[in-house]
């Protein structure tokens, strides 16, 4: 299993991962460091998307945008 998961490594060189990660056993794993910094905007993202889905997620949404999902 390969999997990639966004997280932010400190200065101390602690890592925090940035989404939850479920494994059944230790498994090896590899650090890239990029060479920006770390977003404040995609983590604020993650956090407001669960209340945002409520709004996202209701009929009236989906009646309001179908006219962009036709096909011609």
């Amino acid at each position: 299993m390969i999997q990639t998961i966004e997280a932010i490594v400190d200065e101390r060189g602690a890592v925090r991962l940035l989404e939850p990660l479920q494994l059944d056993r230790r498994h090896r794993a590899l650090v890239t460091i990029l060479a920006d910094e770390p977003s404040d905007a995609h983590e604020t993202a993650l956090l407001s998307e669960a209340s945002l889905a409520e709004d996202w997620n209701r009929p009236e949404e989906d009646a309001a945008w179908s006219h962009l999902q036709q096909v011609p």
